[in-house]
């Protein structure tokens, strides 16, 4: 009788939880996230593990206790909807009810096994339903806090197209100069208009230019600069026909050489460009002064400084994919591993901080902040190390440090 009892109170939980999933299920398809929304998904959620465990227990029960409570709550229906025993008179031609029937358990009709399908396809469908609402009421939680207030570390512009387009013009230029000859004279022409009053004598594929740059630009005047490009040229074997060719290219370096190429550019009608001169080779750009950067002495990575367990986890993640790199991202954070993983291993080599020395195991109070430059030395599949140097935002939560952002460029020294 126990068990019977604590079927049917199983039962009406579950068919409680039924009608409150339908009208959820009709109110996300209206207005999900509305505040309606969020106040009935908490009040569904509060009674999710009830409905769970009633649902478990319902279904391990016998067949002939599922049928008496499946029947015990049909009368109690009927009789909260026919009050006092004031119900419809049945008509002439309806079937009197057979032996056993009159209790409404005994044997099971088929209004009964309808119910009993209903209420186990509902709870099936609660509990389908139930990860789903609980990941959408994590969200809801994490939006209704308050954002924090992080300063946001100086990002890379990008470079003005005024850079950006006189020089890329140039390198098309140059790429097409050095492999032009006699006969190719027209490949040239839509650079350097005046190149069709022009004729050119070396073999056509003679040389190959790859890897080009423009290194330089300078503005000589509005809408007219000067565009220096670096090229790597080699010789191309295909072109070597006669003697004095072979014994010329014995001469050079059969890798080639990285040469440099000033090319003058100026601006035409509708955003275009043009070259005004053959380019010119000049010497390579001189090289500039150290950079001196904002941050303290570097210190070797100390495997018992928890900041340099977090900072090689981390990347171990993020080159190597050892593990989920999710763990150890500030919230909102958005970065994705490298794909595919180009190394193997990843070691903190030494670290340094920004405005300062580093500090080794420093408190993470929630809401601190550190800029940190982190040399790594970074094993491939060969077992060739690589250096790679990182410049890192870190954000304390919860007493532990956590990413923030890879920051475009390491911060350099304020001149004086």
């Amino acid at each position: 009788m126990a068990n019977e009892t604590g079927a049917e109170e199983d039962v009406v939980l579950l068919i409680d939880a039924r009608r409150e999933l339908k009208e959820l299920s009709a109110l996300l398809e209206v207005a999900p996230f509305s505040p309606d929304v969020v106040k009935a998904m908490r009040t569904y959620l509060a009674k999710a593990e009830p409905v769970r465990d009633a649902f478990h227990r319902f279904c391990a029960l016998p067949s002939g206790t599922l049928r008496s409570a499946i029947g015990d709550r049909r009368a109690s229906m009927r009789r909260r909807r026919f009050p006092g025993g004031d119900r419809p008179t049945p008509k002439a031609n309806a079937k009197a009810p057979q032996a056993g029937e009159e209790g409404g358990w005994v044997t099971v009709s088929s209004g009964a096994l309808a119910n009993l399908s209903t209420v186990m396809r509902w709870g099936a469908w609660s509990l389908l339903l139930l990860g789903v609402l609980m990941s959408a009421a994590a969200h809801l939680r994490l939006s209704s806090q308050p954002p924090r207030t992080v300063p946001t570390p100086a990002q890379a512009a990008p470079a003005s197209a005024e850079a950006v387009g006189p020089g890329g013009f140039a390198v098309l230029y140059v790429a097409a100069y050095v492999e032009a000859g006699r006969g190719t004279e027209a490949s040239l022409a839509r650079f350097f208009p005046n190149m069709r009053n022009i004729s050119l004598e070396a073999k056509p594929g003679a040389q190959h230019a790859d890897q080009l740059a423009a290194v330089q630009v300078k503005d000589v005047s509005d809408g007219y600069w000067s565009v220096t490009v670096a090229a790597h040229i080699t010789a191309s074997t295909s072109a070597q026909d006669d003697e004095s060719d072979k014994d010329q290219a014995k001469g050079e370096d059969e890798t080639g050489a990285l040469r440099y190429f000033q090319v003058p550019v100026r601006s035409t009608d509708g955003d275009g460009f043009a070259a005004t001169t053959l380019p010119a080779e000049v010497g390579a750009p001189e090289a500039g002064d150290g950079i001196e950067l904002d941050y303290g002495t570097p210190v070797p990575g100390d495997d018992k400084d928890e900041t340099v367990t977090t900072i090689a986890r981390f990347f171990s993640a993020y080159l190597a994919g050892a593990g989920e790199l999710d763990r150890y991202l500030a919230p909102r954070t958005a970065l994705g591993p490298v794909s595919p993983a180009p190394y193997t291993q990843v070691e903190v080599a030494q670290l340094a901080e920004l405005n300062g020395d580093y500090r080794r195991n420093l408190s993470a109070s929630d809401g601190a902040r550190r800029q940190l430059l982190v040399d790594l030395w970074a094993a491939a599949a060969d077992r060739q190390l690589r250096p790679l140097t990182y410049a890192l935002t870190l954000t304390a939560r919860d007493g532990r440090w956590e990413i923030a952002a890879l920051n475009a460029a390491p911060v350099l020294t304020k001149e004086k």
